[in-house]
Protein backbone atom coordinates (compact mmCIF):
# COMPACT_ATOMS: atom_id res chain seq x y z
CA UNK A 1 0.00 0.00 0.00
CA UNK A 2 1.67 3.29 -1.34
CA UNK A 3 1.35 6.30 1.06
CA UNK A 4 0.55 9.63 -0.29
CA UNK A 5 2.78 12.71 1.03
CA UNK A 6 0.93 15.18 2.18
CA UNK A 7 2.22 18.95 1.21
CA UNK A 8 3.01 20.34 4.83
CA UNK A 9 4.78 18.14 7.65
CA UNK A 10 3.66 17.34 11.79
CA UNK A 11 6.49 20.30 11.69
CA UNK A 12 4.91 22.58 9.55
CA UNK A 13 1.79 21.96 11.09
CA UNK A 14 2.79 23.05 14.71
CA UNK A 15 5.01 25.57 13.70
CA UNK A 16 1.98 27.15 11.83
CA UNK A 17 -0.44 26.44 14.60
CA UNK A 18 2.10 28.02 16.98
CA UNK A 19 2.45 31.13 15.32
CA UNK A 20 -1.17 31.66 15.42
CA UNK A 21 -1.91 31.64 18.84
CA UNK A 22 0.30 34.54 19.34
CA UNK A 23 -1.92 36.15 17.08
CA UNK A 24 -4.77 35.01 19.15
CA UNK A 25 -3.19 35.99 22.20
CA UNK A 26 -1.49 39.69 20.50
CA UNK A 27 -5.65 40.12 19.38
CA UNK A 28 -6.74 39.84 22.51
CA UNK A 29 -4.36 42.20 24.27
CA UNK A 30 -5.15 44.39 21.79
CA UNK A 31 -9.04 44.07 22.25
CA UNK A 32 -8.42 44.82 26.05
CA UNK A 33 -6.88 47.75 25.19
CA UNK A 34 -9.47 49.53 22.89
CA UNK A 35 -7.38 49.10 19.80
CA UNK A 36 -9.48 46.59 18.37
CA UNK A 37 -13.42 46.63 18.11
CA UNK A 38 -15.37 44.65 20.23
CA UNK A 39 -17.55 41.81 18.75
CA UNK A 40 -20.92 42.43 19.45
CA UNK A 41 -22.20 40.46 22.70
CA UNK A 42 -18.39 39.82 23.42
CA UNK A 43 -17.87 39.80 27.24
CA UNK A 44 -16.15 42.81 28.73
CA UNK A 45 -12.34 42.23 29.69
CA UNK A 46 -11.89 43.68 33.17
CA UNK A 47 -10.41 47.08 33.28
CA UNK A 48 -9.17 46.87 36.50
CA UNK A 49 -7.53 43.29 36.49
CA UNK A 50 -4.27 43.53 38.45
CA UNK A 51 -1.20 44.20 36.03
CA UNK A 52 2.28 43.35 36.86
CA UNK A 53 4.75 46.96 37.67
CA UNK A 54 7.77 47.71 35.10
CA UNK A 55 10.09 46.55 37.77
CA UNK A 56 9.95 46.13 41.60
CA UNK A 57 7.95 48.78 43.18
CA UNK A 58 9.05 50.96 46.73
CA UNK A 59 5.63 50.86 47.58
CA UNK A 60 2.05 49.74 47.24
CA UNK A 61 -0.22 52.30 47.73
CA UNK A 62 0.13 56.21 47.81
CA UNK A 63 -1.72 58.55 50.84
CA UNK A 64 -1.13 62.30 49.10
CA UNK A 65 -2.43 64.94 51.59
CA UNK A 66 -3.44 67.85 49.55
CA UNK A 67 -2.99 71.12 51.25
CA UNK A 68 -5.70 72.87 48.92
CA UNK A 69 -5.29 76.71 48.69
CA UNK A 70 -0.78 77.02 48.96
CA UNK A 71 0.19 76.85 51.95
CA UNK A 72 3.35 79.20 53.10
CA UNK A 73 6.66 76.94 52.58
CA UNK A 74 8.73 80.25 54.08
CA UNK A 75 6.62 79.64 57.41
CA UNK A 76 6.65 76.09 57.71
CA UNK A 77 9.71 74.57 56.10
CA UNK A 78 11.84 76.55 54.64
CA UNK A 79 13.08 79.57 57.09
CA UNK A 80 14.89 82.29 55.01
CA UNK A 81 16.59 84.57 57.85
CA UNK A 82 17.78 87.34 54.68
CA UNK A 83 13.66 88.20 54.94
CA UNK A 84 14.39 89.41 58.45
CA UNK A 85 17.59 91.25 57.37
CA UNK A 86 15.39 92.94 54.52
CA UNK A 87 11.84 93.30 56.74
CA UNK A 88 9.42 96.18 54.99
CA UNK A 89 12.24 97.12 51.86
CA UNK A 90 11.00 96.48 48.33
CA UNK A 91 11.87 93.18 46.53
CA UNK A 92 15.90 93.99 45.32
CA UNK A 93 15.91 94.05 41.61
CA UNK A 94 18.54 91.43 41.80
CA UNK A 95 15.42 88.79 42.50
CA UNK A 96 13.45 89.89 39.88
CA UNK A 97 9.30 91.25 39.88
CA UNK A 98 7.29 88.25 39.05
CA UNK A 99 3.79 88.95 37.44
CA UNK A 100 1.98 87.74 40.49
CA UNK A 101 -1.95 86.78 40.59
CA UNK A 102 -2.63 89.73 42.12
CA UNK A 103 -0.50 92.10 41.30
CA UNK A 104 1.97 92.08 44.24
CA UNK A 105 5.39 91.82 42.89
CA UNK A 106 6.43 95.07 44.18
CA UNK A 107 5.27 94.51 47.68
CA UNK A 108 7.34 95.22 50.16
CA UNK A 109 9.05 91.59 51.93
CA UNK A 110 7.78 90.20 55.04
CA UNK A 111 9.49 88.06 57.32
CA UNK A 112 7.93 84.58 58.95
CA UNK A 113 6.79 85.11 62.46
CA UNK A 114 7.28 81.76 63.05
CA UNK A 115 10.25 80.38 65.13
CA UNK A 116 12.03 77.23 63.31
CA UNK A 117 14.42 74.59 65.11
CA UNK A 118 15.72 72.08 63.39
CA UNK A 119 14.70 68.55 64.34
CA UNK A 120 15.77 64.92 64.23
CA UNK A 121 19.13 63.49 63.63
CA UNK A 122 18.86 65.13 60.18
CA UNK A 123 18.31 68.48 61.56
CA UNK A 124 15.50 69.58 59.30
CA UNK A 125 14.28 73.15 59.72
CA UNK A 126 10.36 73.49 60.83
CA UNK A 127 8.09 75.57 62.40
CA UNK A 128 6.55 75.92 65.13
CA UNK A 129 3.17 75.48 63.02
CA UNK A 130 4.00 71.73 62.98
CA UNK A 131 5.18 70.59 66.04
CA UNK A 132 3.90 66.87 65.81
CA UNK A 133 4.66 66.46 62.24
CA UNK A 134 8.12 67.78 62.96
CA UNK A 135 8.94 64.67 64.92
CA UNK A 136 8.86 62.85 61.82
CA UNK A 137 11.48 64.52 59.71
CA UNK A 138 14.08 61.40 59.52
CA UNK A 139 11.37 59.59 57.60
CA UNK A 140 11.06 62.58 54.85
CA UNK A 141 12.88 63.52 51.80
CA UNK A 142 12.12 67.10 51.75
CA UNK A 143 11.57 69.05 47.86
CA UNK A 144 12.47 72.46 48.47
CA UNK A 145 12.58 73.75 45.16
CA UNK A 146 9.30 72.52 43.22
CA UNK A 147 7.77 74.59 40.85
CA UNK A 148 4.42 75.00 38.65
CA UNK A 149 2.93 77.07 35.56
CA UNK A 150 -0.10 77.95 37.10
CA UNK A 151 -0.69 81.07 38.89
CA UNK A 152 -4.32 80.72 40.16
CA UNK A 153 -5.80 78.13 42.03
CA UNK A 154 -8.27 76.32 39.26
CA UNK A 155 -5.18 75.58 36.89
CA UNK A 156 -2.63 75.16 40.14
CA UNK A 157 -4.97 72.31 41.31
CA UNK A 158 -5.54 71.08 38.18
CA UNK A 159 -1.79 70.65 37.29
CA UNK A 160 -0.96 69.38 40.53
CA UNK A 161 -3.18 66.39 40.14
CA UNK A 162 -2.87 66.27 36.40
CA UNK A 163 0.01 67.46 35.04
CA UNK A 164 -1.52 70.42 33.09
CA UNK A 165 -3.07 73.22 34.31
CA UNK A 166 -5.90 72.83 31.63
CA UNK A 167 -9.02 70.28 32.32
CA UNK A 168 -9.01 66.90 30.48
CA UNK A 169 -6.13 65.04 31.30
CA UNK A 170 -6.03 62.36 33.68
CA UNK A 171 -5.32 62.25 37.42
CA UNK A 172 -2.56 60.69 38.79
CA UNK A 173 -4.67 58.50 40.66
CA UNK A 174 -6.15 57.09 37.34
CA UNK A 175 -2.97 56.90 36.03
CA UNK A 176 -1.52 54.31 38.62
CA UNK A 177 -5.14 52.76 38.29
CA UNK A 178 -4.30 52.26 34.66
CA UNK A 179 -1.59 50.69 34.76
CA UNK A 180 -1.66 48.55 37.74
CA UNK A 181 -5.45 47.53 38.29
CA UNK A 182 -6.91 46.79 41.12
CA UNK A 183 -5.57 45.27 44.42
CA UNK A 184 -9.17 44.72 45.77
CA UNK A 185 -11.92 43.81 43.67
CA UNK A 186 -14.27 44.96 46.44
CA UNK A 187 -13.13 48.39 46.96
CA UNK A 188 -12.35 51.58 44.54
CA UNK A 189 -8.72 51.45 43.79
CA UNK A 190 -9.00 55.55 43.66
CA UNK A 191 -10.43 56.96 46.68
CA UNK A 192 -10.90 61.07 47.33
CA UNK A 193 -11.56 62.41 50.53
CA UNK A 194 -12.33 65.99 51.26
CA UNK A 195 -12.96 68.03 54.08
CA UNK A 196 -13.97 71.50 54.34
CA UNK A 197 -16.24 72.59 50.89
CA UNK A 198 -15.76 71.48 47.30
CA UNK A 199 -12.49 71.10 45.68
CA UNK A 200 -11.53 73.84 43.51
CA UNK A 201 -12.61 72.62 39.54
CA UNK A 202 -14.28 69.79 41.09
CA UNK A 203 -14.31 66.45 40.01
CA UNK A 204 -12.25 67.18 36.79
CA UNK A 205 -8.85 66.56 39.34
CA UNK A 206 -10.08 63.23 40.11
CA UNK A 207 -11.40 62.73 36.48
CA UNK A 208 -10.06 59.67 34.37
CA UNK A 209 -9.79 62.14 31.33
CA UNK A 210 -9.30 60.71 28.27
CA UNK A 211 -8.63 57.49 29.83
CA UNK A 212 -11.73 55.16 29.77
CA UNK A 213 -14.57 56.39 32.68
CA UNK A 214 -13.90 53.28 34.94
CA UNK A 215 -10.04 54.96 36.22
CA UNK A 216 -12.00 57.90 37.35
CA UNK A 217 -11.60 58.31 40.99
CA UNK A 218 -14.32 57.57 43.63
CA UNK A 219 -15.57 60.54 46.27
CA UNK A 220 -16.03 59.44 49.53
CA UNK A 221 -18.71 62.24 51.26
CA UNK A 222 -17.03 64.08 54.08
CA UNK A 223 -20.14 64.05 56.53
CA UNK A 224 -22.00 60.84 57.82
CA UNK A 225 -21.79 57.32 55.68
CA UNK A 226 -18.88 57.79 53.45
CA UNK A 227 -20.95 55.67 50.60
CA UNK A 228 -24.14 56.47 50.21
CA UNK A 229 -26.80 53.84 49.27
CA UNK A 230 -24.44 51.08 49.52
CA UNK A 231 -26.60 48.60 51.72
CA UNK A 232 -29.96 47.53 49.94
CA UNK A 233 -33.30 47.65 51.58
CA UNK A 234 -33.76 44.60 53.95
CA UNK A 235 -37.09 43.63 51.95
CA UNK A 236 -34.21 42.78 49.11
CA UNK A 237 -32.00 40.26 49.38
CA UNK A 238 -28.83 38.71 47.85
CA UNK A 239 -30.54 36.85 45.35
CA UNK A 240 -33.08 39.34 44.30
CA UNK A 241 -30.09 41.93 44.19
CA UNK A 242 -27.87 39.99 42.51
CA UNK A 243 -30.82 38.97 39.45
CA UNK A 244 -31.60 42.60 39.10
CA UNK A 245 -27.86 43.26 38.23
CA UNK A 246 -27.60 40.62 36.28
CA UNK A 247 -30.53 41.84 33.81
CA UNK A 248 -29.18 45.59 34.43
CA UNK A 249 -25.85 44.42 32.93
CA UNK A 250 -27.95 42.42 30.19
CA UNK A 251 -29.90 45.35 29.04
CA UNK A 252 -26.74 47.57 29.23
CA UNK A 253 -24.43 45.18 27.01
CA UNK A 254 -27.18 44.88 24.10
CA UNK A 255 -27.23 48.96 24.19
CA UNK A 256 -23.98 49.03 24.15
CA UNK A 257 -23.30 46.71 21.23
CA UNK A 258 -23.12 49.16 18.54
CA UNK A 259 -21.30 51.53 21.17
CA UNK A 260 -17.75 50.51 21.89
CA UNK A 261 -15.91 53.72 22.01
CA UNK A 262 -18.62 54.49 24.96
CA UNK A 263 -16.25 53.92 27.76
CA UNK A 264 -19.06 55.92 30.08
CA UNK A 265 -21.16 52.55 29.51
CA UNK A 266 -19.01 50.22 30.17
CA UNK A 267 -17.83 52.52 33.69
CA UNK A 268 -21.49 52.43 34.42
CA UNK A 269 -21.40 48.77 34.40
CA UNK A 270 -18.24 48.41 36.10
CA UNK A 271 -19.97 50.21 38.97
CA UNK A 272 -22.37 48.63 39.63
CA UNK A 273 -20.67 45.47 40.00
CA UNK A 274 -18.30 47.09 42.24
CA UNK A 275 -20.95 48.80 44.31
CA UNK A 276 -22.67 44.76 44.20
CA UNK A 277 -19.45 43.53 45.55
CA UNK A 278 -18.71 46.71 48.12
CA UNK A 279 -22.08 45.86 50.34
CA UNK A 280 -19.41 43.42 52.33
CA UNK A 281 -16.41 45.19 52.13
CA UNK A 282 -17.76 48.60 51.63
CA UNK A 283 -19.13 49.00 55.31
CA UNK A 284 -16.35 47.61 57.21
CA UNK A 285 -13.62 48.98 55.74
CA UNK A 286 -15.00 52.41 56.50
CA UNK A 287 -16.21 51.02 60.28
CA UNK A 288 -14.14 52.96 62.58
CA UNK A 289 -16.12 51.70 65.44
CA UNK A 290 -13.84 49.11 65.30
CA UNK A 291 -10.74 51.08 65.90
CA UNK A 292 -9.45 51.73 69.74
CA UNK A 293 -10.27 55.01 71.45
CA UNK A 294 -5.86 55.26 71.69
CA UNK A 295 -6.02 54.98 68.04
CA UNK A 296 -8.84 57.51 67.33
CA UNK A 297 -6.84 60.27 70.00
CA UNK A 298 -3.57 59.17 67.40
CA UNK A 299 -5.54 60.83 65.01
CA UNK A 300 -7.13 64.44 66.66
CA UNK A 301 -10.59 62.37 66.43
CA UNK A 302 -11.05 63.65 70.36
CA UNK A 303 -10.34 67.32 69.12
CA UNK A 304 -12.95 69.35 67.23
CA UNK A 305 -10.06 71.07 65.34
CA UNK A 306 -8.55 68.09 64.56
CA UNK A 307 -11.48 65.12 64.14
CA UNK A 308 -12.98 65.79 60.38
CA UNK A 309 -9.03 65.68 58.93
CA UNK A 310 -8.29 63.08 61.67
CA UNK A 311 -11.02 60.61 60.51
CA UNK A 312 -10.42 61.18 57.16
CA UNK A 313 -6.50 60.35 57.70
CA UNK A 314 -7.63 56.97 59.73
CA UNK A 315 -9.70 56.15 56.58
CA UNK A 316 -6.99 56.08 54.40
CA UNK A 317 -5.10 53.94 56.86
CA UNK A 318 -7.87 51.22 56.88
CA UNK A 319 -8.33 51.76 52.76
CA UNK A 320 -4.74 51.20 51.49
CA UNK A 321 -4.64 48.52 54.52
CA UNK A 322 -7.08 46.90 52.26
CA UNK A 323 -5.77 47.33 48.78
CA UNK A 324 -6.41 50.72 47.77
CA UNK A 325 -3.66 52.08 45.70
CA UNK A 326 -4.43 55.69 45.41
CA UNK A 327 -5.91 58.04 48.12
CA UNK A 328 -6.11 61.85 48.18
CA UNK A 329 -7.09 63.63 51.25
CA UNK A 330 -7.52 66.96 50.46
CA UNK A 331 -7.15 69.52 53.60
CA UNK A 332 -9.34 73.19 53.12
CA UNK A 333 -10.38 72.00 50.34
CA UNK A 334 -12.04 74.97 48.84
CA UNK A 335 -8.79 77.01 49.11
CA UNK A 336 -8.78 77.37 52.64
CA UNK A 337 -5.15 77.54 52.76
CA UNK A 338 -5.55 80.73 50.57
CA UNK A 339 -3.85 83.11 53.05
CA UNK A 340 -3.55 86.34 50.99
CA UNK A 341 -4.85 88.34 54.40
CA UNK A 342 -4.27 87.52 58.22
CA UNK A 343 -1.43 84.24 56.84
CA UNK A 344 -1.03 83.88 60.53
CA UNK A 345 -4.90 83.22 61.72
CA UNK A 346 -5.35 81.57 58.52
CA UNK A 347 -2.29 79.55 58.84
CA UNK A 348 -2.92 78.88 62.46
CA UNK A 349 -5.98 77.65 61.76
CA UNK A 350 -5.07 74.89 58.92
CA UNK A 351 -1.64 73.88 60.54
CA UNK A 352 -3.71 72.57 63.48
CA UNK A 353 -6.13 71.14 61.60
CA UNK A 354 -3.31 68.69 59.67
CA UNK A 355 -0.65 68.38 61.87
CA UNK A 356 -2.02 65.71 64.31
CA UNK A 357 -3.70 64.15 62.09
CA UNK A 358 -1.16 63.43 59.25
CA UNK A 359 1.65 62.77 62.43
CA UNK A 360 -0.42 60.18 63.67
CA UNK A 361 -1.18 58.80 59.90
CA UNK A 362 2.65 58.31 60.07
CA UNK A 363 3.24 57.03 63.14
CA UNK A 364 0.10 54.49 62.80
CA UNK A 365 1.60 53.24 59.72
CA UNK A 366 5.29 52.49 60.71
CA UNK A 367 3.76 50.90 64.13
CA UNK A 368 1.66 48.19 61.66
CA UNK A 369 4.34 47.83 59.45
CA UNK A 370 2.62 49.74 56.59
CA UNK A 371 5.02 53.38 55.86
CA UNK A 372 7.18 50.72 53.99
CA UNK A 373 4.55 50.08 51.20
CA UNK A 374 2.87 53.39 51.52
CA UNK A 375 4.39 56.52 50.52
CA UNK A 376 2.77 59.56 51.80
CA UNK A 377 3.10 63.01 50.19
CA UNK A 378 2.49 66.49 51.63
CA UNK A 379 1.95 70.08 49.63
CA UNK A 380 -0.46 72.23 47.96
CA UNK A 381 -0.90 73.29 44.19
CA UNK A 382 2.04 75.88 44.90
CA UNK A 383 3.70 78.11 47.96
CA UNK A 384 3.43 81.79 48.70
CA UNK A 385 5.61 85.06 48.27
CA UNK A 386 7.73 86.50 50.24
CA UNK A 387 6.56 89.42 49.29
CA UNK A 388 3.19 91.12 51.51
CA UNK A 389 -0.53 91.55 50.23
CA UNK A 390 -2.60 93.49 51.86
CA UNK A 391 -0.29 94.31 54.68
CA UNK A 392 -0.42 90.59 56.47
CA UNK A 393 -0.99 87.77 53.98
CA UNK A 394 1.05 86.47 50.90
CA UNK A 395 0.13 85.94 47.75
CA UNK A 396 0.76 82.78 44.97
CA UNK A 397 3.86 81.27 45.00
CA UNK A 398 4.60 78.72 41.55
CA UNK A 399 7.89 79.28 41.13
CA UNK A 400 9.49 78.00 44.50
CA UNK A 401 7.66 75.70 46.90
CA UNK A 402 7.74 72.54 49.53
CA UNK A 403 6.64 68.78 49.20
CA UNK A 404 7.63 66.46 51.67
CA UNK A 405 7.43 62.83 50.66
CA UNK A 406 7.60 59.83 53.61
CA UNK A 407 7.77 56.06 53.36
CA UNK A 408 7.17 53.70 50.33
CA UNK A 409 10.95 53.76 50.08
CA UNK A 410 12.16 57.64 49.73
CA UNK A 411 15.61 58.16 51.37
CA UNK A 412 14.84 59.75 54.68
CA UNK A 413 15.77 62.57 56.61
CA UNK A 414 16.88 64.72 53.53
CA UNK A 415 16.23 67.71 51.66
CA UNK A 416 16.49 68.41 48.11
CA UNK A 417 16.97 71.70 46.67
CA UNK A 418 16.99 74.78 47.42
CA UNK A 419 15.29 78.21 46.87
CA UNK A 420 17.09 81.34 46.58
CA UNK A 421 17.46 83.68 49.84
CA UNK A 422 14.16 85.10 50.03
CA UNK A 423 12.44 82.06 48.99
CA UNK A 424 10.81 83.11 45.82
CA UNK A 425 11.84 81.11 43.07
CA UNK A 426 13.54 77.25 43.57
CA UNK A 427 17.39 77.49 42.53
CA UNK A 428 19.03 74.18 42.89
CA UNK A 429 18.12 70.64 41.99
CA UNK A 430 14.43 72.45 41.11
CA UNK A 431 11.45 69.81 40.81
CA UNK A 432 8.45 70.67 38.71
CA UNK A 433 5.21 68.80 38.84
CA UNK A 434 5.67 66.59 36.27
CA UNK A 435 9.13 65.48 38.15
CA UNK A 436 7.23 64.69 41.01
CA UNK A 437 4.39 62.41 39.64
CA UNK A 438 7.28 60.90 37.48
CA UNK A 439 8.92 60.14 41.06
CA UNK A 440 5.32 58.54 42.40
CA UNK A 441 5.10 56.33 39.87
CA UNK A 442 8.29 55.47 40.10
CA UNK A 443 7.55 54.26 43.71
CA UNK A 444 4.68 52.50 42.36
CA UNK A 445 6.97 50.39 40.03
CA UNK A 446 5.58 52.38 37.19
CA UNK A 447 8.24 53.71 34.22
CA UNK A 448 6.38 57.48 33.85
CA UNK A 449 7.53 56.97 29.79
CA UNK A 450 5.90 53.69 29.38
CA UNK A 451 2.58 53.85 30.84
CA UNK A 452 0.66 54.89 28.03
CA UNK A 453 -2.73 55.18 25.81
CA UNK A 454 -3.21 55.66 22.54
CA UNK A 455 -5.51 59.17 22.10
CA UNK A 456 -6.47 61.07 18.81
CA UNK A 457 -3.61 59.13 17.30
CA UNK A 458 -1.53 60.18 19.85
CA UNK A 459 0.51 58.18 22.33
CA UNK A 460 -0.11 59.77 25.04
CA UNK A 461 1.63 59.47 29.13
CA UNK A 462 1.23 60.62 32.14
CA UNK A 463 3.88 63.41 32.75
CA UNK A 464 3.00 64.39 29.21
CA UNK A 465 6.17 65.41 27.27
CA UNK A 466 8.51 65.92 30.25
CA UNK A 467 9.30 64.71 33.86
CA UNK A 468 12.20 63.10 34.92
CA UNK A 469 12.10 60.65 38.29
CA UNK A 470 14.02 62.21 41.45
CA UNK A 471 16.61 59.70 41.21
CA UNK A 472 18.07 61.39 44.88
CA UNK A 473 14.61 60.47 46.79
CA UNK A 474 15.08 56.90 46.84
CA UNK A 475 17.06 54.82 49.76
Amino acid sequence: MSHKRLPYSRRDFLMNAGSGLGAIALSSMMAADGLVPRAAGATLPDPLAPKPPHFKPTAKSVIWCFMEGGPSHLDTFDPKPELVRLAGQPMPASFGHPITAMGTGNNTLMPSKRTFKQFGQSGIWVSDWYPEIAKHVDEMTVFQACWADGLNHVGSVCQMNTCSILAGRPALGSWVMYGLGSANENLPTFVVLTDAGEVIGGPKNWSSGFLPATYQGTLFRNTGAPILDLIPPDAIGNRQQRGRLDLLKTLNQHFDADKQDDSDLDARINSYELAYRMQAAGPEAVDLTKETEETKKLYGMDDEATARYGTNCLLARRLVERGVRFVELYCGSGSGWDAHTDIEGNHSKWCKVSDKPIAGLLTDLKARGLLDSTLVVWGGEFGRTPFNEKGDGRDHNPWGFTIWMAGGGVKPGQVLGKTDEIGLRGVEKRAHVTDIHATVLQAMGLDHKRVTYLHNGRSERPTVVTGEVIKEAFA
